[in-house]
């Protein structure tokens, strides 16, 4: 009787024992247990973090998301076979004034990127591609993945060198330095939040504590909600811009600037902000205590550490801290194309013949070689109402031929997009095609804010 009770309790020990094993190991792993770190490129786009990894052996393109909890997968193409296990529908709410989007739950999912792998992913797969980041980046993104990944390192994001370094946290802890600063992390729903001071008001020196998500997957600098508890409201000077792509809709807000952000020590000088209502942002306030948001604009002026398991991300300045934050003056929004073939003059030559007879010609032969290739399109996707493209006639559907004298397909989208940001009263030529005719427009850039 004894012995029964000796192994059942055994028995329990052990089962218990099991279940914190199996909790500690769940999710992402070094596929070596003695491995201390892994380090992998990334591809850095409008202040966003590309990652390579794969699904069930399939390669795709992933934005690293901390703003998000789950993984979720949304452009699927005929080129891509996936092979997705225990499927069952589900509903996704997000950003955006629309209704909840059909989407479909996948278990058992084997991903990995580079040398960490987890054996039992969840994935998320939307039905209805409405963020179409692949044309907003000019290259082809599959989804987003956060938390997930996230949470059993410490991660180290090099904005400069575009490289992520992941860390066993048994063999690695964050070590303060003299450029360093190092924040508590709190969590809600998985996602990471820090305290942060933001001065409001040209005038006088009041700061405002505000709790803003850590958000990588956001390229803004900085989102705040309007009607959030320290009375935070738009300043006068600011536009109605469209901001992004939830999952529940287009994000509209006002975009403005606030005359600095503090991070404990760090100043951030005049950053460019976007103010949010109450009723695209309602999703997000299920957090009471949530003001706003940092994004990629203001991130990448540092080296980040984000340490998951110890709830501490740390903060080391780089020399962009202090450079200027700019912002689209032109009013255009526009997305990559897909592409188109295009016909290239490749080299010119000529043949010479003469003849010391005079009762023959002599002959040039002009020879002009050609090529075709495939070239990157881009179109107007959307355009501010009052905005200087607007007054000069744009609109949406236009496909961009020429941009200040130059071939579109000979920019890249992010290029495109700089020029927008270049500076106030910069000339914009553009060449556009409207229903098959060639159609000149010409404006210049408006500071607004």
């Amino acid at each position: 009787m004894v012995n029964n009770k000796v192994k059942k309790i055994f028995l329990i020990i052990f089962l218990v024992f099991c279940s914190i094993s199996l909790q500690s190991q769940s999710g992402f792993q070094f596929l070596k247990k003695s491995a201390k770190k892994q380090s992998i490129d990334f591809k850095l786009i409008n202040n966003l973090i590309v990652i390579p990894l794969k699904i069930n052996d399939q390669k795709l393109s992933f934005i690293l998301d901390s703003g998000v909890a789950k993984t979720i997968l949304f452009n699927i193409t005929e080129n891509d076979s996936i092979g997705l296990y225990s499927v069952e529908k589900v509903r996704l709410q997000g950003l955006g004034k629309g209704k909840p989007v059909e989407a479909l739950l996948s278990k058992d999912n084997i991903v990995s990127v580079k040398n960490i792998k987890n054996l039992n992913q969840e994935i998320y797969i939307s039905l209805q591609n409405q963020f179409d980041l692949s044309s907003k980046m000019g290259v082809t993104i599959h989804g987003i993945i956060g938390y997930d990944l996230l949470k059993n390192f410490v991660v180290k994001i090099n904005y400069t060198s575009s490289k992520l370094t992941f860390y066993n946290p048994n063999f690695y802890e964050l070590k303060r330095c003299k450029k360093c600063e190092i924040l508590p992390l709190e969590f809600y729903n998985n996602k990471p939040y820090i305290d942060a001071e933001v001065k409001l008001d040209t005038v006088g020196n009041k700061l405002t504590t505000t709790k803003l998500l850590i958000d990588t997957g956001g390229s803004d600098a900085m989102w705040l909600f309007e009607g959030t508890k320290n009375n935070i409201k738009t300043p006068k000077a600011f536009f109605r811009d469209i901001l992004g792509e939830g999952l529940s809709g287009t994000i509209y807000g006002n975009r403005s600037r606030i005359p600095s952000l503090k991070l404990n020590s760090f100043e951030i000088k005049e950053p460019t902000v976007s103010f949010l209502d109450t009723i695209t942002t309602k999703n997000a306030r299920s957090f009471k205590d949530r003001n706003g948001s940092i994004g990629g604009g203001i991130l990448e002026r540092f080296t980040i550490w984000l340490d998951y398991p110890n709830s501490k991300i740390m903060l080391r300045k780089t020399s962009d801290l202090n450079k200027k934050f700019n912002y689209n003056m032109s009013g255009l929004e526009v997305v990559y194309n897909g592409k188109k073939l295009v016909k290239q003059n490749q080299f010119s030559s000529y043949e010479s013949s003469f003849n010391d007879n005079v009762s023959r010609k002599n002959t040039i032969n002009f020879i002009t070689s050609f090529s075709y290739s495939f070239k990157p399109s881009y179109k107007i996707k959307s355009v501010v109402k009052g905005s200087p493209a607007d007054l000069a006639g744009l609109e949406v559907g236009d496909i961009i031929l020429k941009l200040n004298n130059k071939k579109a397909y000979d920019y890249k989208l992010t290029d495109i997009n700089y020029k927008f940001q270049e500076k106030d009263s910069k000339k914009i030529k553009m060449l556009v095609s409207r229903n098959g005719k060639e159609m000149q427009f010409e404006f210049r850039l408006k500071k607004r804010i």
